[in-house]
């Protein structure tokens, strides 16, 4: 260690550190395991330099690829959202006038069907074509070629699936995650029967219905138990399955991904914001400037990608 200077191999313990913990918490690790002492400015300005490079170094290829690819991949892509506290640029103490919001980080993965090696991509400033611009090159990276077909489970969220016909076209099929499908008529069947036995019961031949190809029969059963008009939408639980399942019509194709050894829930993502996404960024107390936030989404990402000593190569080249 030089004055005023860390080792490249001390920046990398820190920043290994602090991907994972509060940078608080990174100078209690740094004694433990190495007996140096950094103070928690420094250990924040080294892990938020080599996140920027991470972030401005990474690629994102969008570029339809050449090569036959994999069969299938199977695709999937979620927002959550990220504490951001904005601060007030017009104050001389910057402690004073912040205005504390929150920001949907867009997160997806992929990886060929019947794979367990994932690929993952993401962003927080970025738009919604951004964030198909990252599911596309996780898509490629994960074997999808000129002959592959995606298959890509969501939420609903109307910008995912027009994302998966955009980048993948002819090429793509977009299902609704079922268990969200579920909860949807959940609350219906409780509005529809007020003993739980027969909400159960009605809730489960929906299921069945659904995964039967029978989407059309269960859209139809709601339309006899329509609330009133006069009933708010977010009060009108039959209303609304109805509604959510027949805009979604042609993402409703559960027997062919059943028949395929295919996924029709979107946990995988779900799972992901949580060990990628809330582990660090959304740690109790903790609020983020939004470039720094997305900093450390690309640190999180580039180790999840397996690309953390490639990283570290090129920083050594480069130094």
């Amino acid at each position: 260690m030089r004055h005023r200077r860390c080792s490249q191999p001390l920046q990398r313990v820190v920043t290994d550190f602090a991907a994972d913990v509060a940078f608080a918490q990174v100078e209690d690790k740094l004694v433990e395991h190495y007996g140096i002492f950094l103070d928690e400015s420094t250990i924040r300005r080294i892990t938020l330099l080599h996140a920027q490079a991470i972030l401005e170094a990474t690629p994102v290829d969008d570029t339809w690829p050449t090569a036959a690819g994999c069969q299938t991949v199977i695709v999937e892509m979620d927002g959550g959202m990220v504490p951001i506290v904005e601060p007030d640029t017009t104050q001389t103490d910057r402690r004073k006038g912040k205005t504390l919001v929150w920001k949907e980080a867009k997160l997806c993965l992929a990886h060929e069907a019947g794979s367990q090696t994932l690929s993952y991509g993401g962003t927080l400033q970025g738009d919604v074509d951004e964030a198909g611009k990252q599911l596309f090159a996780c898509a490629k990276h994960a074997g999808f070629g000129k002959t592959s077909q995606v298959h890509a489970v969501g939420d609903g969220a109307e910008w995912i699936a027009r994302q998966v016909d955009e980048r993948f076209g002819s090429r793509g099929g977009y299902l609704v995650d079922f268990y969200h499908v579920c909860d949807y008529l959940s609350a219906a069947a409780t509005a529809i029967h007020s003993e739980a036995n027969a909400a159960k019961v009605w809730l489960e031949q929906q299921k069945a219905a659904l995964k039967a190809g029978q989407h059309a029969e269960v859209i139809e059963s709601l339309s006899p138990y329509f609330e009133s008009s006069a009933i708010p939408d977010h009060q009108a639980p039959v209303r609304s399955c109805h509604r959510y399942l027949s805009r979604r019509q042609n993402q409703l194709d559960y027997p062919s991904a059943l028949a395929n050894d295919l996924p029709i829930g979107s946990g995988e993502i779900e799972s992901a914001h949580r060990y990628i996404v809330q582990k660090r960024l959304k740690l109790p107390g903790a609020w983020w400037r939004a470039a720094n936030a997305d900093h450390m989404l690309a640190l999180r990402l580039n180790r999840a990608n397996r690309q953390w000593d490639s990283y570290w190569k090129q920083a050594r080249k480069a130094a």
